[in-house]
């Protein structure tokens, strides 16, 4: 899909499709620009017989049989103070998914203020995200006519949103490609592969160690979560520098188990059926590298991948095991599935080690993040109030959910202590998100300011809504690439 501004020559109606965002009104007064001549006059009977107002998530699809346009889809945003970047994101969504529906190869979209940046953004953004379907291993339906559009036309769009739009949504799309590939597709050697071919890909500097390399590192926290598996752990580190003198250095750091068993302490079937997606944090800071690198962003960033797969077997660890991560601090094991942390540890320790500027980590950790928040809200944690509020800005402007939750309860930092090492691993049900960032946070360097997000259950969408669709959702991909847009 090409998304771009209309040239000199645009004709709205050359297109197969035209759709229009409105504000919400009367449908008598809704603005239908820009249809002209008897295709304006029978949208507007139409719009005026389905009472159609415009409100917000509301969508309208008009059947033409014009030579060219095949029909014209209008998407309302709501009131005027609803009409935010987010709505219009859903909009052009709404309206670039009706046209892949019926297989249409062009389309244009015309909404109000669209020289505003952070509008034409979300367009582009809205559209690209339409087009996206994991179909990958799925026969061929004769009968399905989805095709995404070649061509979509944001008129009179702001060029630099409507460029940044499309390389964010494109991080987002590739995001969810790997991150729904399955665990017998991607385990920690391959996704190291696709690491590397991003690398040489964006001209990025890529480094993978190997589990003789990892073991040399002193990462004994990462490295016993790895042995249990017959596919071997890969450490990657990849790195984007600007052109320029950067600005600054920041650290994304992704949990990467490609696939989470449980280990010894083993889930129950149908909590393992999902657990391709315990790669989503690795996926998102991959994403956000990608966009990152694209838009020529005036920071370097790292990105930290402790790749592993927790499975049972002779080799794995166990309960009552006490491993020693990389800054010497000792972990007691009370529970095999509380794996991801201990692989973030050495992680972190490596990511400090850097000295960057700041670290976020992103993770799908707890399920008791889940819990609290729901499937569409993602935990955040920090160290420093004022870099999780700017975090926590990123998100909203892209449109994804994050809610601040404690770290400063002496009661619950008790539940992480052990009698024979410095921490243990899983500090039990109660405020089980907050002891686990509670954790993590022994591992990150004094001084350097840390946010950690816990994207349990976000990572995976069962029924549709919004601009997401069934799968994995990419959460948390734009908003670290619109964190470090705006450092």
């Amino acid at each position: 899909m090409v998304v771009r501004t209309q040239d000199e020559n645009f004709n709205a109606e050359s297109l197969q499709a035209i759709g229009i965002v409105l504000q919400q009104g009367d449908p008598e007064s809704l603005s239908l620009d820009p249809l002209r001549g008897e295709m304006r006059d029978f949208c507007r009977r139409v719009v005026v017989n389905e009472k159609f107002r415009a409100e917000a998530g509301s969508s309208l699809v008009i059947p033409l049989a014009d030579k060219n346009v095949r029909c014209v889809v209008l998407a309302g945003t709501g009131s005027e103070e609803e009409s935010t970047a987010e709505a219009v994101r859903e909009a052009a969504f709404r309206v670039t998914r009706a046209a892949a529906s019926k297989g249409l190869a062009s389309l244009s979209i015309t909404m109000a203020r669209p020289q505003d940046e952070r509008r034409a953004c979300a367009a582009a953004e809205g559209a690209v995200l339409a087009g996206y379907r994991f179909g990958k291993y799925l026969e061929k339906d004769e009968k399905d006519k989805f095709v995404a559009p070649e061509t979509v036309v944001i008129v009179d769009g702001c060029e630099k949103g409507i460029a940044c739009g499309e390389i964010m949504a494109e991080a987002q799309c590739w995001t969810r490609d790997i991150a729904n590939e399955p665990g017998n597709v991607i385990n920690p050697v391959t996704l190291a592969a696709k690491a590397a071919a991003l690398a040489d890909e964006l001209g990025l500097s890529c480094e993978i160690w190997n589990e003789e390399r990892i073991q040399r590192e002193n990462m004994g926290a990462y490295y016993a979560v790895a042995r249990g598996s017959a596919n071997p752990p890969r450490f990657i580190h990849l790195t984007y520098e600007p052109k320029a003198a950067a600005k600054g250095h920041i650290v994304l750091v992704g949990k990467g188990l490609t696939f989470d068993s449980g280990g010894l302490d083993i889930k129950p079937a149908d909590f393992m059926t999902t657990m391709k997606g315990d790669k989503s944090g690795a996926c998102a800071v991959l994403g956000a590298l990608r966009a990152a690198a694209k838009l020529e962003l005036p920071w370097k960033v790292s990105v930290i991948i402790a790749a592993a797969e927790n499975m049972p077997g002779g080799r794995a660890y166990r309960p009552d095991d006490i491993l020693r991560a990389r800054n010497g601090k000792t972990i007691e094991i009370n529970n095999t599935d509380a794996e991801g942390r201990l692989t973030l540890a050495d992680a972190l320790v490596y990511a400090s080690e850097l000295k960057p500027d700041m670290i976020v980590d992103i993770a799908t950790l707890t399920g008791a993040c889940a819990v609290a928040l729901g499937t569409t809200t993602a935990g955040l944690f920090t160290n420093d109030d004022a870099f999780g509020e700017k975090v926590l800005k990123a998100g909203e402007a892209s449109g994804e959910r994050f809610w601040k939750l404690p770290m400063n309860d002496p009661n619950l930092r008790k539940q992480i202590k052990s009698p024979c090492a410095d921490l243990v691993n899983s500090g039990g049900r109660y405020g089980g998100a907050i002891t686990a960032a509670m954790f993590l946070e022994a591992f990150v360097g004094k001084d350097i300011p840390w946010v950690h997000l816990d994207i349990a259950a976000a990572d995976f969408v069962k029924a549709p809504y919004s601009y997401y669709v069934k799968g994995a959702s990419g959460f948390g991909a734009r908003t670290l690439a619109e964190l470090i847009r705006e450092l």
